[in-house]
């Protein structure tokens, strides 16, 4: 059954590669403050989601990371946009705008039908 709740969790996985992708592009990123960064976003994900993506990134050499000494426990692991990171971010921001602008239009338009239908009934 599609539900609200589940409509709006599949557009939040859809968005999510993107989104994690520009939070890293602007600097190294331990795992604990990009989440923080996305659920200040409203973009609510657990590191049972994280983790796999950052994962799946790493393995298409999109993102890198590094080990940094932590001063109050084991080393951290940042991670970092690769410079093919960098470049399909580029390509997938442009195809997000144009899905964006796409479905504008639709919903406009459906709702200017609608205007049109009562205005004429």
């Amino acid at each position: 059954m599609i539900t609200l709740e589940n409509a709006e969790v599949q557009m939040r996985k859809g968005i999510l590669e993107l989104c994690v992708l520009r939070v890293i592009a602007n600097k190294e990123v331990y795992v604990s403050d990009l989440l923080q960064h996305l659920k200040e976003s409203k973009l609510l994900v657990v590191e049972g989601t994280l983790y796999p993506l950052l994962n799946r990134l790493n393995k298409s050499g999109l993102v890198t990371y590094s080990w940094q000494e932590s001063t109050g426990g084991p080393p951290r692991k940042y991670y970092r946009l690769t410079e093919n990171g960098h470049d399909f971010l580029k390509q997938l921001t442009n195809s997000w705008h144009q899905l964006i602008f796409s479905a504008t239009t639709i919903l406009e338009n459906t709702n200017q039908d609608r205007q049109e239908q009562r205005q004429a009934g």
